[in-house]
C-alpha cells in the first residue's frame, strides 16, 4: 500500500493578501480559484511537487459553523494559534533572503538546529507559521 500526502489546508483571511505572498513571494502556482456559497477557495503548490496541493480557505470553511465558531476561527487565526506548516528548502538562507525582502513578519532567522536542520520561520499574511528547513549538509 502506498500513501502519499494529496493536500493539506491552510486557513487565510484575505485570499488575495494569501496569493500575494504563496504565488509572489513564494513562487507557488495556482490550480484552482473556486467560489461556493459565499465563501473562496484557492489551491496552490510548489511547481515541483504538482501531485501535491495547499488548499487557502477561509478560517472555518464549513457553511454550517455557527457564528461563535466562525468568530472563535478568525480570532485564533489572528492571534497566529492555528497551526503552522512545514516547506523544505535546498538553501535555508536565501530563502530567508527572498521571503524577508518581502515584508513578510520575520519569527526566527536562519539557525542551525540541534535536530539536523538550518531553518528560518515566518508569518504569513493571516498570520500562520511558516517554517523553512534545509538539511544539513545540503
Amino acid at each position: 500500500m502506498d500513501i502519499k500526502l494529496s493536500a493539506c489546508f491552510i486557513a487565510v483571511d484575505d485570499h488575495d493578501k494569501a496569493l500575494a505572498f504563496y504565488r509572489d513571494v513564494l513562487g507557488f502556482e495556482v490550480r484552482n480559484d473556486v467560489g461556493f456559497e459565499g465563501m473562496r477557495w484557492v489551491t496552490v503548490g510548489p511547481p515541483s511537487q504538482p501531485d501535491v496541493d495547499i488548499v487557502l480557505e477561509p478560517p472555518l470553511a464549513n457553511p454550517n459553523a455557527s457564528a461563535a465558531d466562525k468568530e472563535a476561527m478568525a480570532e485564533l487565526l489572528a492571534k497566529g494559534q492555528l497551526r503552522g506548516v512545514i516547506f523544505s528548502t535546498d538553501d535555508c538562507d536565501a530563502t530567508f533572503e527572498r521571503i524577508s525582502a518581502s515584508g513578510a513578519e520575520v519569527l526566527q532567522e536562519p539557525i542551525d538546529q540541534p535536530y539536523g536542520v538550518r531553518d528560518c520561520a515566518f508569518r504569513d499574511p493571516s498570520g500562520n507559521m511558516l517554517r523553512f528547513n534545509q538539511p544539513r549538509g545540503q
